[in-house]
């Protein structure tokens, strides 16, 4: 027995011996921003059994995508990010770190040099690019990567193809293994916000919407300090694109509360914004929740029962008449909407719509006086003059998304705190009566986290079908995997193949959609690459006709 078991051991090593190594490549389904210095093309491990020496690796563009020109590319870099932490047992990874932060200013832009470095570089880009490493390996799992950095005017529409096609090792070529099953598309995006633009920390919450001369304008938290919740230093930030998303405009502030009653600006914050444009008057309204004291704690607790400023938080708009460049003072309508036994009344944050008779509507939710959430609508039938509140969908249910599925029929998608799934509901009288959605907490996954729904007409598309979008982190766990959805029958049924997966790294999770012609949808969304990530994507390429959407 001790024979076979040395027999078995000494062919064990044998075999290990002469075993080639190989080049694990992972190409993550993250954007590439167009903006940036370095972005993550590849990630690659090489476990360095017998390797001395990473000599080369040819990336190949033959299938370059669509609307992508090999001239789009200004750059690709290799960069060498050592080895692997011994403790690390569990599972094959494919980096060591986050090369490039997501929440340090200064350092979002490019790879932080301590830890990776460039090893090669080319700028001058074919079909196929070879580059040079001369890497020595160290004996183990030795980490590298491929970045692309893109020309300015590269298009935000256009998609790339590209694979590791060779690699050599000691003089020798050696195997490539990808851990996908497939090569992926890889998608273009823009930072909007990044952390450390304007002198702020971080920018999250963020709405969208299309105003009727076609501009795009996003809201979000300005959050100077740090990422925290209200109550802090707080405002809520506008930017504009008048050119479908592929460049944006200065931030401008919509709401600033400053040091209002004497109090640090980090006591009068205001934000979690939701915007609506009003499709009959094109006025557009920004609504946010305004906090004044609180002495910095946390406003979701803090809110107290009452009206007042001082007793809880404030249900404050803001219009523009001009296509978003400039925006009213505060309009504070909390007495018209909210109970005073209410311990917190605010927006489901996102945006709004204008149903086809004219009412604007904005998703609420609010902590009642048993302080549990609930989450509803509220209305206006005098183009944003006065206000009505009715009764919630569901209860624990908070931040929510209103679409018009059929002409007087409202649809309610809301983060429920039960987790798992989303909750749907509807009314036919703008919230007197709700009645439960056969999809409500089955259909959507989510991992308690805002979402984004919006109803695209038939007519306002070029499928020419009445489309219901969804987006949100597709997962139950993390707030990863942000997807765009679409059903075709008003949200009974969302088919895996009219879904888009847009970014499997982590960021905060939030999102928000918008029509921008009729043959693209826009998102916004706090991704893993930028704080506010902006993408556009072609209807055609997210509903695929198929069998089971027959």
């Amino acid at each position: 027995m001790k024979k076979i078991v040395s027999f078995l051991m000494l062919l064990g090593s044998i075999l290990h011996l002469n075993a080639q190594d190989i080049v694990q490549v992972s190409q993550p389904q993250i954007p590439i921003l167009i903006e940036r210095g370095d972005n993550v093309l590849f990630y690659i491990r090489l476990d360095a059994r017998t390797s001395t020496t990473l000599d080369e690796l040819t990336i190949d563009f033959e299938n370059a995508g669509t609307g992508f020109l090999l001239s789009d590319i200004k750059a690709l870099k290799l960069y060498y990010a050592g080895v692997e932490n011994v403790q690390r047992k569990e599972g094959v990874y494919y980096a060591p770190t986050q090369y490039i932060s997501r929440d340090e200013a200064g350092k979002t832009h490019q790879a932080n040099p301590s830890y990776s470095v460039k090893i090669a570089e080319v700028d001058n880009i074919a079909n196929s690019v070879t580059l040079n490493a001369a890497q020595k390996l160290m004996k183990g799992v030795n980490y590298f990567w491929v970045s692309i950095e893109m020309n300015p005017k590269s298009s935000i529409h256009a998609t790339l193809l590209a694979k590791i096609a060779k690699a050599k090792a000691d003089g020798k070529s050696i195997g490539i293994e990808y851990k996908e099953t497939e090569n992926r598309l890889r998608r273009f995006g823009v930072g909007v916000r990044y952390a450390g633009d304007d002198q702020a920390a971080a920018y999250r919450i963020p709405g969208m919407a299309t105003t009727n001369k076609g501009t795009l304008l996003a809201v979000y938290d300005v959050r100077y300090n740090n990422s925290a919740d209200l109550q802090e230093y707080v405002d809520v930030g506008v930017s504009r694109s008048t050119d479908g998303g592929q460049t944006w405009e200065p931030m401008r502030t919509a709401m600033a509360f400053g040091t209002y009653g004497g109090l640090p600006k980090a006591q009068n914050g205001v934000g979690d914004p939701a915007i609506l444009v009003d499709k009959k008057t094109g006025t557009i309204w920004t609504i946010a929740a305004w906090t004044h004291g609180m002495g910095n704690g946390r406003a979701w607790h803090n809110s107290q029962q009452g009206m007042q400023v001082n007793e809880t938080a404030q249900l404050v708009l803001s219009k523009s008449n001009d296509d978003g460049k400039t925006w009213s003072e505060p309009i504070n309508i909390t007495s018209q909407v909210k109970d005073p036994s209410w311990y917190f009344l605010l927006q489901g944050p996102g945006n709004g719509i204008t149903m086809e008779d004219g009412t604007l509507v904005f998703a609420i939710q609010y902590i009642g006086a048993d302080r549990i959430p609930n989450a509803g609508i509220m209305y206006s039938k005098d183009h944003g003059k006065t206000w009505t509140i009715h009764n919630h969908a569901r209860t624990n249910t908070t931040e929510a998304q209103v679409a018009e599925v059929t002409p007087g029929v409202l649809m309610l998608n809301m983060r429920d705190n039960r987790g798992g799934s989303r909750a749907v509901y509807t009314t036919t009288d703008l919230g007197k009566t709700w009645k439960e959605h056969e999809s409500s907490r089955t259909a959507l996954q989510e991992p308690v986290c805002m979402a984004s729904l919006i109803n695209v007409k038939a007519e306002n598309n070029i499928l020419g079908k009445d489309i219901l979008l969804f987006s949100n982190p597709n997962s139950t766990k993390h707030r990863n995997n942000i997807t765009i959805k679409a059903s075709l029958d008003g949200g009974n049924t969302w088919h895996t193949a009219n879904q888009l997966l847009l970014d499997e790294e982590h960021g905060w999770g939030y999102s928000c959609l918008s029509l921008i012609d009729k043959e693209t949808i826009g998102i916004i969304y706090e991704g893993s690459t930028a704080h506010m990530t902006f993408q556009a994507v072609k209807l055609k390429d997210l509903i695929r006709e198929n069998k089971d959407m027959e």
